[in-house]
């Protein structure tokens, strides 16, 4: 007998705006882009990628910013308008998914990345596991993040 699927809060700083997730990640997927390096004022972007069906937003209302990306697929991304945490966001390259922010879980026994892209652009200075598969770029093949 089987229990119920794992459901996962993802919210914002403030607590407005909160997300739901249902089920265990598609991927969970580190990004070194110039791009994701702004967006966080980090080095780096971590993002868990759900199914489109698995994630429902539970509270709040989102902003939203569209943009182009280095795959040259757009983006857009869902923000809290009260305190400004990115904390999901759809990219055209991958419709049937939703990439969420994996800090905005607060949990710090997430699962690693399994792959780290862009690493092109990573900071020389930043060592990553052995065991999370560096991509100079984003893997040609759609769907794999």
């Amino acid at each position: 007998m089987s229990g119920a699927p794992i459901e996962r809060l993802a919210t914002c700083h403030c607590g407005r705006l909160q997300l739901r997730c249902t089920g265990e990640p598609a991927k969970v997927s580190l990004c070194h882009c110039l791009d994701c390096q702004r967006r966080t004022g980090s080095l780096f972007s971590v993002a868990v990628f759900f199914p489109r069906a698995a994630v429902a937003l539970a509270a709040g209302a989102a902003k939203t910013f569209r943009r182009g990306s280095a795959s040259g697929f757009d983006v857009t991304f869902h923000f809290c308008p009260e305190c400004g945490s990115s904390l999901w966001w759809e990219p055209d390259r991958l419709p049937d998914r939703i990439g969420v922010a994996v800090g905005a879980f607060a949990d710090p026994g997430f699962p690693m990345p399994e792959q780290a892209v862009w690493a092109q652009d990573r900071h020389a200075w930043l060592t990553l596991p052995e065991n999370i598969a560096e991509h100079e770029r984003n893997p040609v093949k759609a769907g794999t993040s």
